[in-house]
């Protein structure tokens, strides 16, 4: 919620909230906007990880950045997915902004004749599933997600 602007709105309830309440507050991840918030607005509180607080990267996978222009954007990503698609094993994780942007991708990929997936909060679960069930098993070898779908897909 903080992500989308909403902290004005968060503020203003709690403000009008009994001191004696109960807030419980959960996160994908704990950056310093919800820490901030969560020292301001929380007495005594306990914070519960699960998994690392230290993110790395996996180091057995092969990660690309590539800077470009917009307009060059679909052919890059064309010529890259072209590139790995040689090896058989090899899969693509392509991240996206938006959930219209990640279908509008898959769509755009599959034309040119790639096997791609789209995972997005508007799937339903067993949607994403069985996307995920055949990526991991090598069925398709490209997943288009947003960066909110992508946090849940190394569980």
């Amino acid at each position: 919620m903080l992500d989308m602007g909403f902290e004005p709105q968060i503020r203003k309830i709690i403000e009008q909230i009994r001191p004696d309440r109960q807030v419980l507050m959960w996160s994908a991840t704990w950056p310093k906007e919800v820490r901030n918030l969560a020292e301001e607005f929380l007495n005594n509180y306990l914070q519960i990880n699960i998994g690392s607080l230290q993110l790395a990267a996996n180091h057995n996978i092969h990660q690309i950045v590539e800077v470009c222009d917009d307009v060059e954007k679909p052919d890059m990503l064309l010529k890259l997915l072209g590139d790995i698609s040689h090896e058989p094993d090899n899969k693509a994780i392509i991240f996206v902004e938006t959930k219209r942007g990640v279908d509008e991708i898959t769509r755009a990929v599959q034309r040119n004749g790639f096997n791609a997936m789209a995972i997005h909060g508007d799937k339903s679960q067993q949607d994403r599933d069985y996307v995920l069930a055949d990526f991991r098993s090598g069925r398709t070898n490209i997943l288009v997600a947003t960066d909110v779908a992508a946090r849940g897909l190394g569980e």
